[in-house]
């Protein structure tokens, strides 16, 4: 099919150079003559126009296969509830535009052959009239403002708060690679700082923080419940990366020192999805779709949606980062020891000023 439209597009070249490079029509041109050598003219305007009819119709017949052939790519499986008022919006908005296009693609190029230049024609003129002008300013804004309308609504309703009991994800992007972070048994994440990032603590997680005791860091795979809302709350630890989960159409920015969120809920596990699509391999992944740099293509992490019971069980399973990494905890605790002697032997010196003031 590459082979085909190359060959066709040097062909076409070919075609249009020697239309604009008639040396008896150009000469007459620059003559200033208004005559044209015999038939030049009718000829070309002839087969100008029977080459647009062509077009039109190889164009759409290419644009209506290549449309029908990368279906099942471009329209994925839906995997969360809020997919389906994003999917029923963009195709809205494309049947609304599509209809257009092809209107207007059709009227151009036949409209093209139709009114070609005849030496015995001349064009109407027809300079103004305030009736169509209102009309073709009005329908497009009333359908604009609709469009417009429905999205800011389903905008709406996909990033408002999410709810309180909602599964909390923590994913930070570095290049080149996602990190992950869970909260344990408290529910609660740990504070994290830029400053405390290191090679062990790729986080920057302060561990003298208690809530950061039993948080789950880097499994092998994100897992998420079925049914239950899901909280990500994303950071970018150096450059714009971009969370993107096709199957539950969602997409977000990690912004270097500005965190982002999207909350989603699944409504398929991986299980029902494998057995959807007839593929016993599949599985969901977060990838990114902002060009990062050279290792982007690396920015892959798996994605299972579980049954809630699953994946209960699952989280359950994990060991905290603070147990997989003692020495970690045991640097943070004699930080803060060290921290509290210091304060303690400060406290006697400040009352032996005071005393001798």
């Amino acid at each position: 099919m590459i082979t085909f439209a190359i060959v066709l597009s040097v062909l076409l070249l070919f075609i249009i150079l020697f239309l604009l490079f008639r040396i008896g029509t150009l000469a007459s041109i620059f003559r200033g003559s208004s005559e044209r050598a015999a038939g030049t003219t009718k000829t070309s305007n002839r087969v100008n126009g029977t080459l647009l009819l062509l077009f039109l119709i190889g164009g759409g017949a290419a644009f209506a296969w290549s449309f029908a052939d990368a279906w099942d790519t471009m329209n994925l499986p839906l995997a969360s509830v809020h997919g389906e008022w994003t999917d029923n919006l963009f195709w809205t908005t494309m049947i609304v535009i599509g209809i257009v296009f092809v209107i207007t693609q059709i009227l151009l190029f036949f409209y093209s052959y139709k009114y070609q230049h005849q030496d015995d024609k001349r064009a109407y003129y027809y300079p103004h009239n305030n009736k169509l002008e209102i009309i073709w300013t009005l329908i497009p804004a009333v359908v604009m403002a609709a469009l417009v309308f429905g999205g800011w609504k389903t905008w709406t309703n996909i990033t408002s708060a999410a709810p309180e009991d909602a599964v909390v994800v923590e994913i930070m992007g570095k290049q080149f690679n996602w990190m992950v972070r869970y909260p344990g048994a408290d529910g609660k994440l740990g504070v994290a700082k830029h400053t405390l990032i290191d090679a062990t603590n790729e986080f920057g997680v302060d561990f003298s923080d208690k809530n950061s005791h039993d948080d789950i860091i880097n499994p092998l795979q994100i897992h998420v419940p079925k049914g239950k809302p899901v909280l990500l709350k994303i950071r970018s630890r150096d450059v714009i990366h971009s969370v993107f989960m096709p199957h539950f159409r969602l997409k977000m920015d990690a912004v270097p020192g500005m965190p982002t969120k999207f909350w989603f809920v699944p409504s398929k596990t991986t299980y029902e999805m494998q057995n959807e699509t007839g593929n016993p391999d599949f599985k969901y992944e977060l990838a990114c779709t902002e060009v990062c740099g050279r290792g982007h293509f690396a920015m892959r992490y798996v994605i299972i949606v579980d049954e809630p019971e699953d994946y209960e069980a699952w989280l359950a399973e994990q060991t905290p980062f603070a147990e997989q990494n003692p020495q970690v905890l045991a640097k943070f605790s004699n930080e803060a020891s060290s921290q509290l002697a210091a304060k303690t032997n400060a406290e006697p010196k400040a009352e032996e000023v005071k005393t001798e003031l």
